[in-house]
């Protein structure tokens, strides 16, 4: 059965709603871990050194995606996927570099395996996450936290409002700086 055009627009209005309010409730948790971040990249960068990206699945889209907007805005940096980090990639990683480590659990494994990694070889971390809670939040630097009550995708198999979050954070992040 066809879907009737009010409820194909009553969908399209409620999904735009819900990433909507993510965007809000993301803006308003702003605050002096967001203004720390900003330093640590501008400190990061006065040393001539990179920030480094970092992410899995949809994560490593946002993670690629802001890697651009970065370079594009000067800004010198680099995507590192974490699976292949694991596994011989992280020569691109040096003393003084900074990365930002997007997972929205904050509990991803290939994110939190290179975590002591990254720290050995005297990279700053940031958690870049929707769970502040996490194991990844507690063993970063910084934290650039998004909110998100809920995620548009009614079977709860997409990431929706969290994905458009963390890129909208990611961006204001970039723009600032």
């Amino acid at each position: 059965m066809a879907l009737q055009p009010k409820s194909i627009l009553a969908r399209a209005r409620t999904c735009i709603r819900i990433e909507g309010d993510a965007l809000a409730e993301t803006s308003r948790g702003l605050g002096t871990e967001f203004v720390d971040t900003v330093r640590a990249v501008q400190k990061t960068v006065a040393a001539g050194n990179k920030v480094i990206f970092t992410g899995v699945g949809k994560s490593a889209h946002i993670a690629q995606k802001l890697t651009g907007t970065f370079n594009s805005t000067g800004v010198s940096s680099t995507f590192l996927d974490a699976t292949q980090a694991l596994h011989g990639d992280l020569g691109l990683c040096a003393d003084g570099d900074l990365a930002i480590l997007l997972s929205n659990s904050g509990q991803t494994e290939e994110i939190l395996r290179l975590i002591p990694v990254l720290k050995r070889l005297g990279v700053t971390l940031v958690a870049f996450t929707g769970n502040p809670g996490s194991d990844l939040a507690r063993n970063a630097s910084h934290r650039l936290l998004y909110r998100v009550r809920r995620e548009a995708c009614p079977l709860a198999l997409a990431p929706t409002a969290s994905t458009t979050a963390a890129l909208a954070l990611g961006d204001a992040l970039a723009m600032v700086l």
